[in-house]
């Protein structure tokens, strides 16, 4: 019988590695089989066959075969497991989930989840075409090639999406669609589904388990050659992939937040070039790292209405927050005019920063540029550099003594919104919302349907939804994300304001409102011209000048444990054996807020050598995982983390 090389899925670092079995013949790359281990049985990923045994070692045979995944897949999973510092057991498990047996034939769930699609249109714009062109002749070439598809919200990128689909179909290859929500699936799968029926598939994880295994199921048999999902569908079990689009590239919800912390977008562009597939990022507002480093197609306007005004509200002369007079007004026009409006105030984040009620300025890290966090023990701090101070009783810009916590959550806005303008029918979107199944697709719907509504919610609400009759989109607190303790808080700060902005006047005339103390903040300017480029570039100015992302890469080094002192000094010691060893430049360590009852520390290293920085990482922490267990200690290794706190 043939050896093969295996990788059992166990998580424990003490066991990431390959060991050697007998295989029956037709056992290949990517088959899943059943395994002895010591005195457990567990299943394993064949990563290679015809290797020969370690000396010394009499291989034994496996079990039965359970699954078969593609060879690529086995490939892609063996660098996630190196590059985002994981083991290669929990990367495997990624696109080798335990598969259940089937209980009978089920409805697809693509039907249900899906809104109702758009017709195609008769002509292209010139934008369109010579994008659709574009990647056509990159299909063809087969290289794997990335680009980004560029243009405001109502360019039409999606079209450009369902065009390159068709020609990837033509050429016997399939399609991966990701959006970065699933609040977006049923929008997206709704405009794949009109043009390309039952040949699309939807993966994500609202599904039920029986749901994930039959969608799997329709796509290893090449039954389903298109699949929209969340970022989890980026594994899918297709073969010959020849598209992968991800949209609202600049979300990121696209970064898992749970080991292994993989990006997507990552993940999408290290799969095309497996595959030699083409990946289309899409956005009206896209990343540095992405405006930087692809090459773009561009989409210049809006197809058949002009972008929004946008009015900024100058929170500092006005009463009333959270709806200020002029956004009264607004919604008022609405309630008695007819129409929808959409209400974004994004709570992101545990600690709020505080503001000067008077000047509007935020206390900020001079070392690293992004917004000073509020902690209980009223020290104000950097979660970069591990810099602290006290609060301050009184502006150090201006001496107010106004120095404050401010906000309101949605449910505070829903309650004023009552009371303020009762004849408006209220509805919310939120993570809450999103977790319940089937009740974002009916939220969105009844919004859809009814006139005279506002829309209530976090992010979600401005993320690439096409709802007919909005009127009015307003941003509520534009500097709950502007002080967050982040260096990219103004681009997201850009982002959202531009994307809010865009579910505005896509049919009829718009308006967008923004409430913020910060009128005069760089990423409020712009958005209010919708200066995208402007405001790239000054960003991407400040990034390099600070060493941040496009131009270097970011790793932490994230340890909790049930006392404060035991992740801190591990991070030091962790410190002493990676300076010297790989290049980085490391702040801290730097103690974190405590969450769910453990304290937290981070260690951050910007540098030129993501991956063979998380290789070394990992390394050391496999080599203390038994006093880490003895301890009570956690880490995690986290490349190109999106979120620092």
């Amino acid at each position: 019988m043939p050896l093969a090389s295996i990788y059992p899925l166990v998580s424990t670092r003490a066991l990431a590695r390959a060991f050697t079995y007998e295989v029956p013949d037709g056992v290949g790359k990517g088959s899943v089989v059943t395994m002895r281990l010591g005195r457990s049985t567990t299943r394993g990923v064949v990563a290679d066959i015809g290797v020969e045994a370690p000396e010394g070692i009499v291989p034994v045979s496996v079990g039965r075969v359970v699954d078969e995944i593609p060879a690529t897949l086995v490939d892609l999973a063996l660098w996630i497991g190196e590059y985002y510092g994981t083991t290669p057991a929990r990367a495997l498990e990624l696109v080798a989930p335990l598969r259940r047996e089937s209980r009978g034939k089920r409805p697809a769930p693509s039907a249900r989840e899906s809104l109702a699609g758009e017709a195609e249109p008769g002509l292209l714009t010139d934008g369109q075409g010579s994008a659709v062109v574009r990647i056509v002749a990159a299909l063809d070439e087969g290289v794997g090639e990335h680009v980004l598809l560029q243009g405001p919200t109502g360019s039409g990128k999606t079209e450009v999406y369902l065009q390159a689909c068709a020609a990837a179909l033509e050429r016997g290859c399939g399609t991966i669609v990701l959006v970065p929500e699933i609040a977006l699936a049923p929008q997206t799968l709704g405009r794949f589904r009109e043009r390309f029926g039952d040949t699309v598939a939807v993966l994500h994880s609202s599904l039920s388990d029986a749901e994930r295994r039959d969608e799997r199921a329709r796509i290893a048999s090449g039954e389903a050659r298109i699949v929209v999902g969340a970022r989890s569908a980026i594994f899918a079990p297709m073969r010959r992939v020849g598209l992968i689009v991800v949209d609202e590239e600049h979300d990121a919800a696209y970064k898992q937040e749970a080991d292994p912390r993989y990006d997507a977008r990552t993940v999408a562009a290290k799969r095309a070039a497996l595959e030699g597939a083409v990946t289309v990022y899409g956005s009206a507002t896209p990343r540095p790292e992405s405006w930087t480093r692809l090459p773009r197609l561009l989409l210049s306007a809006r197809i058949g209405a002009p972008m929004p005004r946008v009015q900024i509200v100058d929170l500092r002369r006005e009463a009333g927050y959270p709806l200020s007079a002029p956004l009264l007004r607004e919604l008022g026009a609405v309630a008695e005019g007819g129409g929808k409006a959409i209400l974004l105030l994004n709570r992101r984040g545990v600690a709020p920063a505080v503001h000067c009620r008077a000047c509007g300025t935020s206390r900020r890290c001079a070392s690293c540029d992004v917004a000073l966090t509020l902690h209980a023990d009223r020290l104000l701090h950097c979660h970069h550099c591990g810099y602290s101070e006290p609060v301050p009783d009184a502006c150090p810009s201006c001496g107010s003594a106004e120095v404050a916590r401010i906000g309101a959550g949605t449910q505070r806005l829903e309650a004023e919104l009552e009371r303020r303008l009762p004849e408006l029918v209220r509805f919310r979107l939120d993570a809450d919302v999103a977790a319940e199944t089937g009740a974002l697709r009916e939220v969105l719907g009844r919004f859809r349907e009814t006139d005279r509504a506002v829309l209530v919610g976090t992010q979600m609400v401005a993320k690439g939804h096409h709802v007919p009759g909005v009127r009015l989109a307003a941003v509520v607190d534009a500097d709950t994300g502007l002080s967050l303790p982040d260096f990219r808080a103004e681009e997201r700060t850009f982002q959202l304001i531009v994307q809010l902005a865009g579910r505005s006047g896509r049919d009829e005339p718009g308006r967008v409102v923004v409430q913020t103390f910060q009128p005069d903040a760089t990423p409020i300017l712009h958005a209010v011209r919708h200066d995208v480029n402007g405001f790239l570039a000054g960003e991407t100015e400040r990034r390099e000048a600070l060493g941040y992302p496009p131009f270097r890469h970011l790793v932490a080094l994230l340890v909790t444990g049930s006392e404060a002192v035991a992740p801190l000094r591990l991070l030091a010691e962790l410190r002493g054996r990676l300076e010297g060893s790989v290049e980085a430049e490391l702040l801290g360590p730097a103690p974190l807020l405590r969450l769910r009852g453990r304290h937290r520390a981070q260690l951050l290293a910007k540098t030129s050598q993501p991956r063979r920085f998380a290789r070394k990482a990992a390394t050391l922490l496999a080599a203390a995982a038994p006093a880490m267990r003895r301890e009570g200690l956690t880490a995690v290794v986290d490349v190109d983390p999106q979120s620092l706190s």
